[in-house]
């Protein structure tokens, strides 16, 4: 093994590490968001075990304290584990209702959608099998999932309309089911990485032992095999209990590189925007951050070369970028958050004063759309209204004669009638604002629609 020699190959060693950080941080992020699942709970969701899911009991509130809280969905989450054989999904008639549910591999690409824009709102029934599958698939089963790896992540989204739609959610929500068909038992949790390893080299650790037990897409593994100086290769002891202090050196470098080169890219992505070339208030969107999944596409993904990265060592960098801030995300075609911190002259957004966002025509969608405010810490904040988002669902919103729609954001309700049915609480400090956009046309998606920038009234 090399790597504890010092100079130009520590140098290089360590270059090495941190190319492997920014492949492997995705596996690394997903499983251990897996394990919080399993043994800790995730968000608001209570620890689930494997081939269970996990429901959220009410839309977000302020006392969640979960960043970046949608409110106009509730959460439904399950771990897989296929390691035992298939497992059968049954999802109930919603009548139209919006729902999804998202399938993501243990390197966190989406590979596969059940849901409205996917395969419809009826009641079906669908066969999720682990990888090399050759069994008999039952009469019964609308259609079979193939998973790219033995563990996925069912991250499930079903449209809620408030706290008095949800015995509506609920009882959806009691008909979607797992069902585990394999004959034998499945595991009940993540292969352990060795517990003697010290804390500086506990991500290689992690990235070692589920890099062996769930092996990539085979284009990513001739890549993968340049990290074998670095001993992610290494089976059976962990070469990392007794790592020399060459190794040591050289794989701590590597990390804080790696760490490093992912910042720099999420900045770059948040701070786009923000250039000399774009509009004071603009707001941001990304909807191809997900694109990163060369390989698998199966129910409800859409395969054609818009969404998918051309460079495939290039996707690794994104897929880092998107697992860090957004994990479990989905493809832009399903959903989109576009955001922005400041008005349309370019100053913060803030409470201290009281904005209007004209709409000429809604958001072009053909899901729903909606709008959130958050605080500088990107969490939901307590107002004596109790609206946390406003949309193309809230009831009794005002329209202008001409169509459009103009929403207020300000502490104080609005004394005007009509302004105050149009009115989305502001928090007392900084805010941001998030537009999320279900099920978005090409409109949103080419950028040919463009969210107008939010006016302070006082310069009215």
């Amino acid at each position: 093994m090399s790597g504890g020699r010092g100079g130009r190959e520590g140098d290089g060693t360590a270059a090495l590490a941190a190319e492997a950080y920014v492949y492997g941080s995705p596996l690394v992020l997903a499983l251990s968001a897996v394990e919080a699942c399993l043994q800790e709970g995730f968000g608001v969701l209570a620890p689930t075990p494997f081939n269970s899911f996990a429901h959220a009991v009410r839309p977000a509130v302020p006392a969640d304290s979960v960043a970046n809280a949608a409110v106009d969905t509730v959460d439904a989450i399950a771990q897989l584990d296929l390691s035992g054989g298939p497992v059968r999904l049954h999802v109930p008639d919603t009548g139209g209702a919006y729902y999804a549910l998202q399938f993501v591999d243990a390197w966190s690409g989406t590979f596969a959608y059940v849901g409205r824009r996917a395969t419809g709102t009826d009641e079906g029934d669908w066969l999720i099998v682990p990888p090399g599958w050759s069994g008999t698939v039952p009469d019964v089963v609308t259609g079979v999932i193939d998973a790219p790896t033995s563990v996925v992540s069912l991250v499930g989204r079903i449209a809620c309309d408030g706290p008095e739609d949800m015995p509506r959610v609920r009882a959806l929500q009691q008909e979607l089911t797992l069902t585990h068909l394999g004959a034998h038992a499945h595991r009940t949790g993540l292969p352990a990485p060795d517990s003697d390893v010290p804390e500086a080299l506990r991500f290689f650790e992690r990235l070692r032992v589920w890099m062996a037990d769930f092996p990539p897409a085979a284009a990513d593994r001739a890549y993968q095999d340049r990290f074998q100086p670095l001993g992610l290769l290494e089976e059976g002891v962990s070469p990392y209990v007794s790592a020399g202090p060459g190794l040591l050196r050289a794989l701590t470098q590597g990390l804080a590189l790696g760490r490093a080169r992912v910042a720099q890219a999420c900045r770059y992505r948040d701070d786009a925007r923000e250039g000399a070339d774009t509009a004071p208030g603009a707001w941001a969107m990304n909807p191809h951050l997900f694109d990163h999944n060369l390989d698998h596409f199966g129910v409800g993904t859409i395969s054609s070369p818009e969404w998918r990265i051309p460079d495939r060592e290039a996707s690794y960098l994104v897929r880092a970028v998107a697992a860090r801030q957004a994990l479990w995300g989905p493809h832009g075609y399903e959903a989109v958050c576009a955001h922005t911190r400041s008005d349309s002259r370019g100053r913060r957004l803030s409470g201290a004063h009281s904005y209007a966002l004209r709409l000429g025509r809604p958001p072009p969608v053909e899901a729903f759309w909606s709008m959130t405010v958050y605080d500088v810490g990107d969490h939901l904040v307590e107002n004596v209204a109790g609206r946390y988002a406003i949309g193309d669902r809230t009831p009794g919103l005002v329209y202008a004669p001409d169509g459009s729609l103009t929403l207020y954001l300000s502490r104080q309700r609005p004394a005007d009638p009509g302004r105050a049915a149009n009115w989305l609480p502001a928090p007392a400090g900084d805010f941001r604002a998030v537009m999320r956009l279900h099920t978005p046309e090409q409109a949103v998606l080419d950028g040919s629609y463009v969210i107008p920038a939010i006016g302070r009234l006082e310069d009215r």
